[in-house]
């Protein structure tokens, strides 16, 4: 993660946040008198929400770990030919 000081992210605002976006990458905001921060998109951070309530869910996560362990076995659903193409739009 790049770190800038808070008068550099001033200075050149408009160019961070573009940045940020486009790259998906977080900035941290280093401050002489107060706490950092970070700048990120709001579409990066509703996804780290996302993941964080999957986390934070016991049964979501056991789900998940049943998953990988019928995944490991190659004994997940195998879908036609026909279902891919119609999830991948083909």
């Amino acid at each position: 993660m790049n770190s800038i000081s808070v008068n550099q992210f001033r200075d050149k605002l408009k160019t961070y946040i573009e940045q940020t976006i486009s790259e998906h990458k977080p900035i941290k905001v280093t401050r002489r008198a107060g706490e950092d921060f970070i700048v990120m998109s709001a579409e990066d951070w509703e996804k780290e929400q996302e993941t964080l309530h999957v986390l934070q869910s016991s049964d979501l996560m056991k789900q998940i770990a049943e998953s990988m362990k019928t995944h490991q076995r190659n004994l997940g659903h195998q879908p036609t030919q026909e279902q891919l193409n119609e999830i991948t739009g083909f």
